[in-house]
């Protein structure tokens, strides 16, 4: 699947997206957690989807993420991801994940927990936070993962919201490729419908998908389907989607 990447020419859209990978590339995501040293990644995306729903409006998208532990099992953590002028946040050109997580590892469990807060470069008043916990054990060559991320009540977001989502992910044996599968559920309560629509247009829903990633080296690779049974009148860029990505470890 080609990308096409189509730039904007407003001057305070690109200036945005740059001071938000000059965070993320200073600042991971918490699959880096047990790294020894700073690490990051670069890589295009089809599309940037959320919880079944596409952020940038079904666009192609550049991201940028980066990790620094700090002490055993706390890491800083950033991504940056262009967005291009989203309709769903406000026409912000992008996204900056900023937080930490701090993750242990006790008898066959790995248990974590995140604070993390979304600023929106080139929209006002739409940033929020949430905090996450998990947790994630291994059975045989396969590795399954519940989490739980709540945003409290905000202004940004209408109200708060409540996601819970398991996963599993196992690794084909004698290939560089892993299979994975989840599922989830967004909920919560709404001070401002028309705010809340941004993380939940119809009120609660699920979401779910698989995907296939192939890691060689530094670079990676993989394709997602993504689906939701968002099906009111905020489905829009809710629906089934092949979404591909390729990237860099650097």
């Amino acid at each position: 699947m080609p990308f096409v990447i189509l730039p904007r020419t407003d001057r305070t859209g690109w200036a945005a997206l740059a001071c938000c990978v000059l965070a993320a590339t200073s600042a991971a995501p918490a699959h880096a957690q047990y790294a020894s040293g700073l690490s990051a990644t670069v890589e295009v995306a089809s599309d940037e989807r959320r919880r079944g729903i596409s952020w940038s409006d079904g666009d192609p998208v550049l991201r940028g993420t980066a990790s620094l532990p700090v002490t055993d099992g706390l890491n800083l953590d950033a991504a940056a991801i262009s967005l291009w002028g989203s309709h769903r946040h406000g026409g912000a050109d992008a996204v900056a994940d900023l937080g930490a997580t701090y993750a242990r590892q006790i008898g066959g469990w790995r248990l974590s927990a995140e604070g993390r807060y979304h600023l929106f470069p080139g929209a006002s008043h739409r940033g929020y936070g949430e905090l996450g916990a998990g947790a994630g054990f291994l059975i045989g060559p396969a590795s399954i993962d519940l989490a739980a991320n709540y945003a409290p009540k905000q202004s940004s977001i209408g109200g708060d919201n409540l996601y819970l989502a398991a996963s599993a992910a196992v690794g084909v044996p004698g290939t560089p490729l892993t299979l994975s599968a989840r599922v989830g559920r967004s909920s919560g309560d709404a001070d401002d419908p028309a705010r809340a629509a941004r993380l939940r247009p119809d009120g609660a829903y699920w979401d779910h998908g698989v995907s296939i990633d192939y890691l060689q080296g530094r670079w990676f690779a993989g394709l997602r389907y993504a689906n939701s049974d968002i099906d009111g009148p905020g489905s829009a860029h809710t629906g089934a989607s092949l979404i591909a990505r390729f990237g860099l470890s650097l």
